[in-house]
């Protein structure tokens, strides 16, 4: 996947490169991820990319020309059939069945804003797609491509060392993720449940999907309505429910 990232800061996008599961894709040649910078397109001594709104207000606005022309510029060295994804508070919040669809594609411009906005035309004519991380403001658009890029990348094929890794995380089938343990069994009297280690596979998969079930349904409840349970699944989240009672306080450990 070739990935172009524009933005007035490149050495944001650069430096977070370098390091863990994204780091070692870009090293091993299964992403290529490279930066445009609006201030390249500019045609004045002080690379001028904002100016004042329209009708007033606090703030500056990256202005067309130079932030359209980085857009084609970076359009360019991405292969056919790409998207062009402009990182908005404005723009559907990203999901990871969105996720998955990009990680489909060749390549993807994504478009990184600053200040107080971007010209609303740019949005009209050079992008294609809005998407947010969250109901929350950030200073730019950089992190939020950073998230999408992280994201896509690890879905890529031989980027994980186990396959399975991608597959078995929160939000893969609707649901958040179970919990986790390793070594030592014991921490400050807390112990491992027993039935991690009591080598029955098909009890293990029916303890972890019941508390991925009930977990997703005590802190994340709009899940359940987006992806109905089906009928497993129900039954697991009655037992869970049961066992959240003071008087079956104790028996998830317990093999099923």
């Amino acid at each position: 996947m070739r990935i172009q990232v524009v933005t007035l800061f490149p050495a944001l996008i650069q430096d977070a490169l370098r390091y863990g599961v994204l780091g070692r894709a870009v090293q091993r040649g299964l992403v290529g991820v490279e930066t445009v910078d609006p201030r390249s397109f500019t045609h004045d001594a002080h690379r001028t990319v904002d100016d004042r709104p329209y009708g007033g207000g606090p703030g500056m606005v990256l202005k067309p020309e130079p932030l359209c022309a980085a857009i084609d510029d970076a359009s360019r060295r991405v292969p056919a059939g790409s998207l062009r994804i402009a990182l908005s508070a404005q723009g559907p919040l990203l999901t990871q069945a969105q996720v998955a669809q990009w990680s489909q594609l060749p390549g993807l411009v994504l478009v990184a804003g600053r200040y107080e906005g971007i010209d609303e035309r740019v949005l009209q004519l050079a992008v294609d797609q809005e998407v947010s991380i969250g109901d929350y403001v950030l200073s730019g658009g950089e992190m939020p491509a950073l998230v999408l890029i992280d994201a896509i990348v690890r879905l890529l094929p031989g980027v994980l060392g186990c396959a399975r890794s991608s597959v078995e995380e929160s939000f893969d089938k609707g649901l958040l993720d179970w919990p986790h343990y390793t070594r030592p069994e014991t921490y400050q009297g807390r112990r491992v449940p027993d039935i991690l280690s009591c080598g029955d596979h098909a009890a293990i998969r029916r303890w972890r999907l019941k508390q991925s079930v009930g977990r997703t349904w005590i802190r994340r409840p709009e899940l359940i309505g987006k992806a109905p349970l089906d009928e497993e699944r129900r039954t697991l989240l009655e037992e869970f429910l049961q066992e959240q009672l003071p008087s079956a306080a104790g028996n998830e450990g317990d093999c099923l």
